[in-house]
C-alpha cells in the first residue's frame, strides 16, 4: 500500500479546461487515463500534468510553450512509448493530420 499522499485536482486540468481534446478513460485513487485527441493544426491551452506515461497511438509532430516562454518542438511515432515528467504547458499539433495518444497521469 502506498503511503504517498495523492495529488489534489489542479487549478490547470486539462479535462476542465479542454474538454475537447482530453477524455478520462478510466480514473482510480492511484491512476487516472485520459484519451487525447487533437485535429490537424489545432492547439490547446496552458494546463499541467502530474508525472506520467504516454502511449503514441498516432505519430505527431507537435509544440509544447512553457510558461517560461521556452518551446520545444517534440517528434513521436505510433506505438512509442514515453516517460512525461509533470509539467505545465501548452501543446499544438504541427501537422497536417489528426493525433491520439492515451495518457496514464501518476496520482500517487
Amino acid at each position: 500500500m502506498s503511503t504517498s499522499p495523492k495529488r489534489q485536482p489542479s487549478a490547470l486540468d486539462p479535462v476542465k479546461l479542454d474538454p475537447d481534446h482530453y477524455k478520462v478513460e478510466f480514473e482510480n485513487d492511484r491512476v487516472r487515463v485520459l484519451r487525447v485527441n487533437y485535429g490537424p493544426r489545432e492547439r490547446s491551452v496552458m494546463h499541467s500534468h502530474p508525472d506520467g506515461i504516454g502511449l503514441f497511438l498516432t505519430s505527431q509532430h507537435s509544440r509544447f510553450a512553457f510558461t517560461n516562454g521556452r518551446s520545444i518542438e517534440n517528434h513521436f511515432k505510433a506505438g512509442e512509448v514515453k516517460w512525461l515528467p509533470e509539467g505545465t504547458h501548452l501543446p499544438e499539433n504541427l501537422g497536417d493530420q489528426s493525433i491520439e495518444l492515451v495518457l496514464v497521469e501518476l496520482k500517487t
